[in-house]
């Protein structure tokens, strides 16, 4: 970080310009206050509303652009008192609805708009798809908005709020949008407040009360979704607080909340270092941060202490950690500056084990931690000796074979400068040929390493020993003096050597880290909205054996626990991999599925195995089995690092779909649930009704056949005869229900009229439409269609059905057919008790039947028929008030097989 000094010596730390062009940007825009709940019912609306009070009464310009009371008094009366803006009227589907009217706020351009539902979805031919979009286009106009929002719709947490309550939300708003947000209010209340809230009828009508209590607000759900708003909260506040902290330069802690940071390092004790943080850290109910700084200025990490100090960084995100590597020069204040980054209350550091000696000599850091910490605890730990964690994979040095050819280029590289330096022996000093050997030293340690480098230094003395000082042609040194350059040009050489090679390990290893890191970033971005688990396991074998540069295989257990192979990549010609064909490799691969433990080649289990086995185990449990094809007896140990890491993001990847299946299973079980339950409802009245009737009127004519007249006798047959239809429609519909849902309906298409349609429908009700009178209009200039007719037939019945149902006797039911374009529109119009305007966007909803008179009959199928029907044709479907009373039940469809296309512009008309 670039900074200016002081006169005492410090580094003041200059603003970071991205923090002040966010800051700019912040002052430019609105503000944004989040009103956040853990459910429905806890008082968002009504804190929201209470706030825009008390800002009116500071004098702000505030104004309602959309609030959803839900019909609550209190709510209501909280409404009243603030200027409103009207909403925007759209037409969808031949249904009047309204949106926020987010023109008329721009025109406006009050100081502060509240926008209830932030995760609400626009109607179609709104601006924008989303109301968080609205609100961004609002901010961005420099209005402030206050909002709100349920713990449930924020997307990161989607996932985590299926698994808690068993329902997946579908309207979600983006992480960014809180993140960005000024101000986050969380509303709570107790658990047994907002149960007693529901059953008042206060959040939802007493129906869907009683349907909620059964299924989401469960307390169990409710306390958990509590904790996740307090949680986040709690952490949306610290982010808060850290960035307060930065931006007024104020130095850490601030001990609103423990935060204890425990050092890692390639020490054989982090491990218990971190066991003791981990205690610490429960027992001070506070969060856990396990840092390692990597210093290239101290002793360079081999490939044993990187493999420990990834163990030991795995361990700690076991424990429930946050991990982070750091890179400086200064171990100590590399330490303090994350420490007051991250607002770290107690530091945790292993005690030193060497001797006094060292400390002298290159300086104690625990002393220097301690004596620089300031306000921040320091907890020195004393490590003892610990087994060795045992693994079943044997592992082996990368070793690089011997070769003479950078000896040789060495040895060339002086004979080249010497031939030089003989050439130019007259014009050139001495001192400058002994330079001009320093150049085949840093060459051979740049291209070769180390030790080439050092078999070129010792020629180089050697030639210009022998060749250029006095006496030539002998070692021996006759000015004493140059004994010391000699020294000087081994010692520089050495370092050189040393350092040149430390830099090429250094930038080898990170090219291999940034190869796998971006294999393995490229994997998780990929299979990220991927639930299909052969495509992910295809996906998986592929890029995990171009990365190890090995076949790779992925087995998963069967239904019946027994394992089967996935999928394969394959390197090598001979690691064709057939579990049918080698009943040794399924062998040791159940063993390891079924142990949890690595076996086969390159371990002490089965190694006469040609795969080596790796579990892919989760938190729970082991989800399947990863089988890389070995060669040699031993793993090397980079190889080893990248193996688990495949290893652990293919546990993750299967462990997240088969949560995603579950999710998914216990959204339909409640679906299910609540279908079975209003399907029992309903059809245990409907089918009791008509069958009473039957059995009444047949028992009747048996017992006093010759007591009643014709007449009599005909009216109980025709109870009978109307009994049956009922129940035949019953069962028709619950078929075709049954149908539509399964996808199982077929359309058997052919030139339909539509006259004929109506007619055959209307005798098939002859006996029921005697009671009411009838007006059938149909345009003559009406076409044929391309149709199912006896689909149609039905959709017809069931509207005429439900006319009937709602209008009183001897009332007019009329029903129309004309064209429009390449359309034919039918209607059927009656003077019934009509629909409310709420009820008008749901009628067409299974099972829903509205509020209805009570002596009206039926299941709530019949309208959800007709309009899967009408959409199965490329068709729509839509329902509008009567002027004068009554509803109209209308549909189009299109007149040709050819463009069955439908707009939903043409759906208003």
């Amino acid at each position: 970080m670039r900074g200016n000094i002081m006169p005492n010596g410090s580094q003041e730390k200059r603003p970071d310009p991205d923090a002040l062009l966010e800051r700019i940007h912040k002052e430019t825009r609105g503000k944004l206050t989040v009103f956040l709940g853990a459910a429905a019912g806890v008082g968002k609306t009504y804190t929201m509303l209470e706030a825009a009070h008390g800002r009116l009464k500071e004098g702000v310009d505030v104004v309602i652009g959309w609030v959803d009371t839900h019909g609550r008094e209190e709510t209501e009366r909280l409404v009243t008192g603030l200027p409103r803006i009207s909403p925007r009227q759209i037409e969808y589907r031949g249904k009047r609805l309204y949106e926020m009217d987010i023109d008329a706020i721009l025109d406006r351009k009050p100081e502060l708009v509240l926008v209830d539902e932030l995760a609400h979805t626009n109607i179609p031919g709104s601006r924008h798809v989303r109301r968080f979009q609205d609100v961004e286009e609002l901010l961005q106009a420099g209005i402030n908005v206050y909002t709100t929002l349920n713990i449930q719709h924020i997307e990161s947490l989607n996932d985590i709020v299926a698994q808690i309550t068993g329902v997946v939300v579908r309207e979600t708003v983006p992480d960014y949008i809180i993140e960005q947000a000024d101000s986050v209010q969380l509303i709570d209340i107790p658990p047994e407040e907002l149960i007693k809230r529901l059953k008042e009828g206060k959040v939802y009508v007493p129906g869907q009360a009683e349907q909620a209590l059964r299924n989401f607000f469960r307390p169990g759900n409710i306390n958990a979704l509590r904790e996740l708003a307090l949680r986040y909260t709690a952490s949306r506040v610290d982010k808060d607080m850290s960035d307060y902290m930065r931006e007024h330069r104020i130095e850490g802690p601030w001990p609103a909340a423990e935060r204890v940071m425990v050092c890692v390092s390639a020490s054989p004790f982090s491990a218990q270092l971190i066991r003791a943080a981990r205690r610490l850290a429960r027992g001070l109910q506070a969060e856990l941060i396990a840092v390692h700084i990597e210093t290239p200025a101290r002793r360079p990490l081999n490939e044993k202490d990187r493999d420990r100090v990834a163990g030991n960084m795995r361990l700690a995100e076991e424990l429930g950690a946050k991990t982070l590597t750091v890179v400086g020069n200064n171990l100590v204040q590399e330490i303090l500056d994350v420490a007051r980054a991250k607002n770290v209350s107690s530091i945790v550091v292993g005690k030193p084990r060497h001797s006094r000696l060292w400390d002298l000599w290159r300086g104690s850091v625990v002393d220097k931690l301690i004596r620089e910490s300031g306000g921040i605890n320091v907890y020195v730990i004393r490590g003892t000796a610990e087994e060795k964690a045992k693994s079943n994979v044997k592992t082996a040095p990368d070793i690089e074979p011997f070769s003479w050819k950078p000896y040789a280029g060495g040895l060339w590289m002086c004979l080249a400068v010497t031939v030089f330096g003989l050439l130019l022996k007259e014009y050139l000093e001495i001192v400058n040929i002994a330079l001009l050997y320093q150049l085949p030293v840093t060459l051979s340690a740049f291209w070769w390493g180390r030790w080439p480098s050092y078999f070129t230094a010792v020629c180089g003395v050697a030639v210009f020993d022998f060749l250029f000082v006095p006496p030539v042609f002998t070692f021996t040194v006759a000015d004493i003096r140059y004994c010391w350059s000699f020294l000087t040009f081994l010692i520089v050489a050495f370092v050189i050597g040393g350092r040149t090679e430390l830099l090429r390990a250094e930038a080898s290893a990170a090219r291999q880290r940034e190869r796998s890191t971006r294999a393995l970033y490229d994997f998780s971005r990929e299979i990220a909205a991927v639930i299909d688990l052969d495509v992910i396991a295809g996906e998986l074998v592929k890029q995990a054996a171009e990365t190890i540069g090995r076949s790779v295989v992925v087995m998963m257990p069967e239904q019946n626990g027994k394992l089967t192979l996935r999928a394969g990549h394959y390197l090598e010609p001979n690691a064709s991999f057939c579990l049918t064909d080698d009943p040794a490799e399924l062998a040791v691969a159940s063993w390891a599925f079924e142990h949890g433990q690595a076996a086969g080649r390159s371990t002490d289990t089965l190694p006469s195995a040609n795969y080596l086995y790796i579990p892919l185990k989760t938190t729970d449990n082991v989800v399947g089995v990863m089988g890389v094809h070995m060669t040699d007896k031993q793993v090397l140990l980079e190889e080893k690092r990248l193996i688990d890491a495949w290893a652990g993001l293919a546990a993750i990847a299967i462990e997240r779909v088969r949560l995603a299946d579950k999710a998914r299973e216990a959204a339909l079980l409640v679906e299910s649930d609540r279908l079975r339950t209003a399907l029992f409802n309903s059809i245990s009245h409907e089918l009791r009704t008509p069958l009473s009737t039957i059995v009444g009127s047949v028992s009747t004519l048996l017992d006093a056949e010759p007591v009643y007249s014709e007449t009599a006798r005909r009216e109980l047959l025709e109870n009978i005869q109307e009994g049956a239809a009922r129940m035949e429609r019953l069962v028709t519909n619950l078929l075709d229900t049954a149908r539509l849902e399964s996808g199982m309906m077929q359309l058997k298409i052919d030139w339909c009229d539509i006259e004929d349609i109506i007619g055959a429908a209307l005798q098939r009700l002859r006996d029921s439409t005697q009671r009411y009178s009838l007006e059938i209009n149909v345009a003559p200039d009406t076409p044929l269609l391309k149709a199912d007719c006896v689909l149609l037939e039905q959709v017809l019945i069931n509207l005429i059905d439900n006319a009937m149902k709602y209008s009183a006797r001897g009332s007019e039911i009329s029903i129309t057919a004309e064209a429009e374009e390449k359309w034919v529109k039918v209607s059927v119009l009656d003077r019934g008790v009509g629909i409310s305007e709420e009820d008008l966007g749901r009628v067409f909803d299974k099972f829903y039947r509205g509020q209805q008179p009570k002596y009206v009959s039926g299941t709530g199928l019949g309208l959800s028929i007709c309009k899967g029907i009408i959409e199965a044709h490329g068709g729509i479907i839509w329902a509008e008030r009567r002027e004068g009373g009554g509803t109209i039940i209308s549909f189009k469809i299109p007149t040709g097989g050819e463009e069955p296309i439908f707009s939903e512009k043409d759906g208003a008309k």
